[in-house]
């Protein structure tokens, strides 16, 4: 079917506006022609993006738990090993090469985090094994290096310059395929809320990820890297077209520190708050329910200094309405230490301002060696103060030596201790009281996102 001139003419313009999109080197081999009219091809761009873009295959290790024979009395009727068994967990993802000098690849946490095995394979084929730089389960970005030569590294984009409608490309190895582009617009920013990481900033887009994608690219028209894709929402567990990418912005500032310090110092306000209801919110005379109260202030924190009290109504956040309290757990999570926060106080019916700086904030601390000699080369940490007041039950596993009983046992970074034997764990003073006690079998109970799990530790 032919168009007539006016939409001819019609066509013809939107191509030339797609094309105009893309890189300059782009605009110089003209794609093929049907009808008269150039066709579209976002090919050009993504001759430079792929070769970016990796499969990551990991393995770990974790000791099969069997409650029956772990009895020693029953092992030794049996003459079984008192050697614990293993099973090798094996996952698929993606990375991002952005470093092409030094070899360094962004992905997920979950897709890394406490990897026994991690092998880093390039689009033309070639295969290394990678060395884990650091993970941060709060944001799930992680940084591997590969020791390769020869590199394509993509550029990282201004992801706070992103609007709503932008065109968005995904590159990533859905179900191990192969590698694989999908394309889509911006179909939403700052989403938050949606579980399976801490602090959550998430660009929404339409562009179809699946199982596999994870720790691909986002990049826009340019070429330009906007973002790590991270996860969907999806009732089968395949694409719905509602998937979710870590912007570039954050993913930067998090590598960052991950290569200079193996971790992400993260700075606090030291408040605890609680959203107002609309009863709150009538009892107090406010106009709406957004905002929070102040229900408590650590002593010596940065919102201590900065003068705002238990019962104080924090209402804006560097100029924007704040909604909730997950808004002001980004803010403290997502910005470097040090930043400047200006917020709007309501304090017995009087607005005010008050400036923060936001502060590093000593998280209490335990040597596992101190509990048991097992335990050597796990440090337990009480949660940081984005689990604070959320139902958070225990104690979190900060560190975890590679090698060690432990980390043979299956404990990993991340994880929370909630239990040892039939003790309930529900803070570091808790699990303090148990230094000395040592149980002929070491017990304990562990929860994860994906439920709680015993490892037994010999």
């Amino acid at each position: 079917m032919s168009l007539s001139p006016p939409r001819r003419w019609l066509t013809g313009a939107l191509f030339a506006l797609l094309l105009g999109a893309l890189p300059s080197p782009s605009r110089a081999a003209l794609p093929p022609v049907a009808d008269g009219q150039p066709m579209p091809s976002l090919a050009p761009m993504l001759e430079h993006v792929t070769p970016a873009v990796v499969n990551i295959s990991s393995k770990t290790r974790v000791q099969v738990r069997d409650p029956y024979f772990d009895d020693p009395m029953v092992r030794q009727f049996f003459g079984l090993p008192a050697t614990p068994q293993e099973r090798v967990e094996q996952s698929l993802g993606s990375g991002v090469i952005v470093d092409a000098a030094r070899g360094y690849v962004l992905t997920n946490n979950h897709v890394v985090g406490g990897a026994d095995d991690i092998t880093v394979t390039l689009q033309d084929g070639r295969s290394f094994k990678g060395k884990l730089i650091g993970t941060d389960p709060d944001t799930d970005v992680a940084v591997v290096q590969i020791p390769a030569q020869h590199l394509t590294a993509l550029p990282l984009a201004n992801s706070a310059k992103l609007r709503v409608g932008d065109y968005v490309v995904a590159v990533g190895d859905p179900f191990g395929l192969g590698q694989t582009v999908t394309s889509g617009i911006v179909s939403a920013l700052g989403r938050s809320g949606l579980g399976g990481s801490d602090y959550q900033n998430f660009i929404q887009t339409d562009a179809s990820i699946n199982p596999g994608n994870s720790g691909g690219a986002l990049v826009n028209l340019r070429g330009q890297l906007v973002g790590i894709n991270s996860m969907i929402f999806s009732p089968s567990g395949a694409s719905a077209g509602i998937g979710f990418a870590i912007p570039s912005d954050l993913t930067s500032e998090v590598m960052g520190q991950l290569i200079a310090h193996g971790k992400v110092e993260r700075g606090s306000l030291g408040v605890q708050t609680q959203a107002i209801t609309p009863r709150m919110a009538q009892l107090l005379g406010m106009k709406s329910s957004s905002g929070v109260v102040v229900t408590a202030v650590d002593r010596g924190s940065a919102a201590g200094r900065a003068g705002l009290q238990p019962g104080d109504i924090l209402t804006t956040l560097n100029g924007k309405p704040l909604r909730d309290g997950q808004q002001l757990r980004n803010a403290e999570g997502l910005l470097p230490l040090g930043s400047a926060l200006q917020l709007g106080v309501l304090r017995n019916g009087q607005l005010r301002q008050v400036n923060a700086t936001l502060s590093a904030e000593p998280r209490p601390s335990l040597d596992g060696g101190q509990l048991d000699p097992r335990l050597r080369g796990v440090r337990f940490s009480e949660p940081p103060p984005s689990q604070r007041g959320n139902g958070f039950d225990g104690v979190t596993i900060s560190a975890v030596q590679p090698g060690s009983a432990a980390a043979r046992a299956g404990l990993r970074v991340g994880d929370a201790l909630v239990g040892v034997g039939s003790q309930r764990i529900t803070s570091l003073r808790v699990l303090r009281g148990l230094a000395g006690v040592q149980p002929r079998q070491l017990v304990l109970l562990v929860a994860d996102q994906g439920g709680t799990r015993y490892v037994v530790v010999n």
